[in-house]
């Protein structure tokens, strides 16, 4: 599959590394020379000098070959016209284009085949709407849903004291009353998928799979604390704040947010009268105290810098604040900062970078095709969602006598809205949906024929 990726900021670079990985056919168009030598260093990437948005640049990217381009420039006009000129100049093309300002939603939808997009995709809402589900049950480091929101995947850590220190996870179930599937387990650096003998340690990070009914019920018996959010603070008040601030105040939360400009501030009040905005500097130890931080629920740091996000973060966690999430949007290698105390790490580029790669699979093969793709244990592992067709093998066949690949764990099966978390004796059927784990395997799963064995 032919690929043109307009823009090599980042949500072009971490989508480039991505597909770059799983070996398409990429050429990278940017206006600055420096960086697109760093992308021909770094990746096996064609790469074209330009503006994405003329028809010359995406002539010389051989646009008329291309089965997809992704426009991540850092202008959304310049985004929608290199889709509307792709379009143009290929009428086959798929088109992924992002858009940050909220002012084109309505344009997006109601004019979505006259600007040629196949997709759009916005990383601050995008991180707005994954905070949002991370405060909804604070005691989950990172939950995703999959199944239409009947199963879910949530991170935990084995805490000090916890019911679940010393045993093996074919004990889980008995343990926590319930159906649960743990499909990852992160300790200290390493991260694998494990079979039934494994024993939990405290410290463990583990990714339980569960219907989304059987999640109150597994914290309950495992007496993990549940104690819901009331209060927020936010520091910065950029666009991501105004998206999640909304989400929050729609739940009944209270927000209070920190910026440092004033005139943001004005504005933010004008757009928010329930919440309160502090004008100030929120990497302020004084200003922190001052407006409560040791006494709130929860803390989620939005500044522009990765630098001051982090050590409000860790000042956060020094208090004691329960629930803290940190945006890192630069820095590649975010596990390095899981034990440093900086709570739950969202990255608005891999968001993004999730979504565009998970339609990329999807137009690679349709047979199984997937529907949903997220990344776990700090990108070490994905968790997919494919619809299983008639071309999918071992249709029928019990689990316990399909051949998988290394690594690789079915975690869920949805039939007619009945969520199931399999055993050796459960099986997949035209119609069904199934959650699929794998962890760092070549070649990538695109498909769910990709997971077998043979």
């Amino acid at each position: 599959m032919k690929i043109i990726v307009a823009g090599d900021g980042k949500v072009g670079l971490a989508v480039t590394r991505e597909l770059s990985r799983e070996g398409y056919d990429l050429t990278v168009i940017d206006s600055k020379q420096e960086v697109l030598d760093d992308s021909v260093g770094r990746y096996d990437v064609m790469v074209v000098k330009g503006n994405a948005a003329t028809m010359g640049t995406l002539r010389t990217a051989n646009v008329q070959e291309a089965d997809l381009v992704i426009a991540a420039t850092s202008a959304d006009e310049t985004n929608l016209l290199c889709c509307l000129t792709a379009r143009k100049m290929n009428p086959k093309i798929h088109t992924i284009a992002r858009v940050r300002n909220p002012e084109y939603i309505e344009q997006q939808f109601a004019m979505r085949e006259e600007l040629g997009l196949s997709m759009t995709v916005n990383p601050e809402l995008a991180v707005a709407g994954e905070v949002h589900r991370i405060l909804q049950i604070p005691a989950f480091i990172k939950r995703d849903t999959f199944a239409k929101g009947r199963a879910e995947l949530v991170e935990l850590k084995v805490q000090p004291g916890s019911r679940l220190v010393g045993i093996p996870l074919s004990e889980m179930n008995q343990i926590a009353g319930v159906k649960v599937l743990v499909c990852a387990v992160t300790r200290g650096s390493e991260t694998l998928i494990p079979n039934g003998s494994y024993v939990l340690r405290e410290g463990d990070h583990i990714h339980v799979t569960a219907q989304a009914d059987d999640l109150a019920r597994f914290m309950k018996n495992l007496q993990i604390s549940t104690h819901p959010v009331r209060q927020t603070m936010i520091v910065g008040g950029g666009r991501v704040s105004l998206h999640l601030a909304r989400l929050l105040l729609r739940a009944g939360i209270s927000v209070k947010i920190i910026e440092q400009d004033a005139a943001r501030c004005i504005e933010l009040a004008g757009l928010l009268p329930k919440a309160s905005i502090i004008h100030g500097d929120g990497t302020s130890q004084d200003i922190l105290d001052s407006e409560g931080l040791e006494h709130t629920d929860a803390l989620v740091t939005l500044t522009g810098r990765d630098e001051e996000n982090l050590v409000v973060s860790m000042y956060a966690n020094q208090l004691g604040v329960p629930k803290i999430v940190t945006k890192v949007s630069r820095i590649e290698n975010t596990s390095m900062f899981e034990q440093m105390g900086v709570g739950t790490i969202v990255s608005p580029k891999d968001l993004c970078s999730a979504n565009i790669v998970r339609y990329v699979r999807a137009m690679h093969n349709q047979t199984g095709a997937m529907l949903t793709l997220h990344r776990i244990a700090g990108d070490r592992v994905e968790a997919m969602e494919f619809l299983v067709d008639d071309q999918v093998r071992h249709c029928g066949t019990p689990l316990k006598d399909i051949p998988l690949r290394p690594n690789i764990l079915l975690a869920c099966v949805s039939r007619q809205g009945k969520v199931t978390i399999p055993d050796g004796n459960t099986y997949f059927e035209p119609g069904d949906t199934t959650i699929v784990v794998c962890a760092d395997i070549q070649p990538p799963v695109r498909q769910m024929n990709d997971i077998f064995a043979r």
